[in-house]
């Protein structure tokens, strides 16, 4: 059993770097993926227990990209932390996600909402905010109900206060995680743009710009829509993967590995992402499951 795809408190998940090795070497896991959003100041301390575990730790991310005038993330897994113009562009895309946070504020503001960066940030831990922390935020004001109304009426896609920041194409996300030795894919596809993408169609597409593969396992999909996208990945030569996109609290009910219970994503997923890596990249950072 394995699990490519959780985050940590340094993106919109509860746990600590350390706490999710540890977790994922008590529930029996195999390979253990972090993959924070836009940013991997979280793997240093995740990759450090290594040691400590006999769970493989694999350095990941998750990148904010727009297709087709939608929101699209894009999986960077087995990717050198390390790397320096990796980093660099990341640090870009951090500051990006600040000035997009500002604007944020001003437009809630714009609509009679009393909320304050510095109260938002209450909730980041680690000091990256996301549009997740505005949604608890506005939930402990009373402005929604809960989080997930926050991002339907308010900060959402289809939100009054929405605001993009200047995210990747998926072309410069491919590009950039390759350059990192590492593999791009496409994660939850079934839960994009409201299921208006015509994934066979689109697949191909973001294979002409460089993605390598998608997320056919998934602890929101259905048998069918697991087979599905097993299927669309044999029928285009793409790289299945697949985690439990698992959060800690800010998820309640899924779990790391076993998403709501019934997700399996064999060993093989992660060895057939490794093969696929740049040949030319020579990283010392991992190993492979023996």
């Amino acid at each position: 059993m394995i699990d490519l795809h959780c985050h940590s408190c340094f993106s919109d998940g509860t746990d600590e770097p350390e706490a999710l090795a540890i977790k994922g070497d008590e529930l029996g896991i195999s390979a253990l993926a972090l993959t924070d959003h836009d940013t991997l100041e979280g793997l240093p301390r995740f990759l450090a227990m290594q040691p400590q575990v006999t769970t493989r730790l694999v350095p990941g991310i998750e990148l904010s990209c727009r297709f087709l005038g939608k929101e699209l993330h894009i999986l960077g897994l087995l990717v050198d932390p390390q790397n320096r113009e990796f980093r660099a562009r990341i640090d870009e895309v951090r500051t990006r996600r600040n000035q997009r946070n500002v604007k944020l504020i001003e437009r809630l503001q714009s609509l009679g909402i009393s909320i304050s960066l510095e109260a938002v940030r209450q909730w980041a831990p680690s000091g990256l905010v996301s549009r997740t922390h505005f949604a608890r935020q506005l939930a402990a004001l009373g402005t929604v109900g809960n989080p997930p109304e926050a991002f339907r009426k308010l900060i959402g896609e289809n939100g009054s206060a929405f605001v993009p920041f200047q995210e990747l194409s998926p072309t410069e996300a491919a590009q950039w995680i390759h350059e990192a030795g590492g593999v791009a894919l496409v994660a939850h596809p079934g839960r994009f743009a409201a299921g208006r993408f015509i994934w066979n169609e689109a697949m191909s597409e973001l294979q002409r710009a460089g993605i390598d593969g998608f997320e056919a396992y998934y602890s929101e999909y259905g048998p069918a829509e697991q087979r599905y996208f097993l299927e669309l990945a044999a029928s285009l030569g793409m790289l299945p993967s697949g985690g439990s996109d698992y959060h800690g609290a800010n998820k309640p009910g899924l779990e790391l590995g076993r998403g709501r219970g019934s997700l399996i994503i064999p060993e093989s997923v992660l060895e057939n992402l490794e093969a696929a890596r740049p040949r030319n990249h020579n990283g010392t950072f991992h190993q492979r499951i023996s």
